[in-house]
């Protein structure tokens, strides 16, 4: 028996069928634009269907093709900011296109990583998978993937080989535009907060910044370590701010832990930007809520999640790869930074 394609008392493929005297696989062919039926057998049955008013299942048609209509979305990202507008993003096109959204955390750093990856796409049947940082860099898995016949697109900061397609987050090239910011400020006394240099973007971000300052024959004059939490923020800014002399500018790796940097210039009587310029990383809405306003570089997650899954249904359902530019960063300018308190000398007695 062929699947429903209707809900009870809505008409069905019979129903059309029937009124166009055609047979349930000529309408099927009709319905999934096969080019072997003839115009007038086609108009005729575009006929029935308006006649009946007939909508199919997407569902159904996608039962007779083996699908699920599911698309799974893998992350490890503790950010619940960044996590939110990732997957608007993935649900804005998933629905748009007749799909349903699985989210799954995935245990990074665990050696069965890859395995807890392929046993999710395994039981939930998924017809694919929009794979986030830092999980689309764990070694081995676009081949694991590929080997299970998974398609997979990925977001990352670097190109890797083995997915269906990979969005580029350029994030060494936006914190170099960080760097480059601060010193068209004047600053010279600058640090940083990077995030834990075992992930990629974080690598990264710390890279494309340090480069910059080397560029304009600067070092960090302090650098320290953070896991991307607002508690990893307040030890390190405290770090920082105890150096003599002070820096006069610090670059967070991202707005949380800038929070953090804000929240101990506060407690210290340090005005911000008068004596100290803060930078983030990601251009959350936490930028916005920070007094001050938080200069910062923006990342379109959900615009670039929602690109990764219109490239995902475009590779389950056999379609070319046209949207493959990702979206770029940018730096957005708010009240944290400004140009460097002017040193004064002391005059002599």
């Amino acid at each position: 028996m062929p699947p429903r394609d209707s809900s009870p008392g809505e008409p069905t493929i019979i129903d059309v069928a029937a009124l166009a005297g055609v047979s349930i696989r000529t309408v099927s062919r009709v319905l999934n634009h096969s080019p072997r039926v003839n115009d007038d057998t086609r108009a005729r049955i575009q006929s029935a269907i308006d006649a009946l008013n007939f909508r199919p299942s997407l569902r159904a048609r996608a039962m007779a093709k083996g699908q699920s209509l599911l698309i799974g979305m893998v992350h490890n990202d503790r950010n619940a900011l960044v996590l939110d507008s990732v997957q608007r993003g993935v649900g804005r096109e998933a629905t748009r296109r007749g799909y349903e959204v699985i989210c799954h955390s995935v245990p990074v750093g665990d050696p069965a990583a890859a395995a807890d990856v392929l046993d999710f796409a395994r039981r939930s049947r998924v017809d694919g998978l929009v794979v986030m940082p830092p999980v689309s860099d764990m070694a081995g898995l676009p081949a694991a993937l590929q080997a299970d016949h998974v398609p997979a697109v990925a977001i990352s900061a670097v190109p890797i080989r083995g997915y269906g397609a990979v969005l580029l987050s350029r994030e060494r090239q936006a914190a170099g535009d960080v760097a480059r910011h601060l010193l068209e400020l004047g600053h010279r006394r600058i640090a940083m907060i990077t995030g834990p240099q075992d992930m990629i973007s974080a690598i990264e971000r710390r890279a494309g910044f340090v480069e910059a300052l080397a560029d304009a024959g600067l070092a960090p004059v302090a650098e320290v370590e953070g896991d991307y939490s607002l508690a990893a923020g307040i030890a390190a800014a405290r770090k920082v701010l105890a150096a003599s002399p002070a820096p006069t500018a610090i670059f967070a790796a991202n707005d949380i832990m800038a929070a953090g940097i804000l929240k101990v210039a506060a407690e210290r009587g340090v005005p911000v930007p008068a004596a100290l310029s803060v930078v983030g990383f990601d251009g959350s809405i936490v930028a916005d809520m920070l007094t001050p306003s938080l200069t910062t570089v923006a990342r379109p997650f959900g615009d670039m999640a929602e690109m990764a899954t219109r490239q995902l249904i475009d590779l389950i359902e056999g379609q070319a790869l046209f949207d493959t530019d990702s979206p770029a960063l940018s730096l957005i300018l708010a009240e944290s930074s400004a140009a460097p308190p002017i040193y004064i000398a002391p005059s002599s007695p």
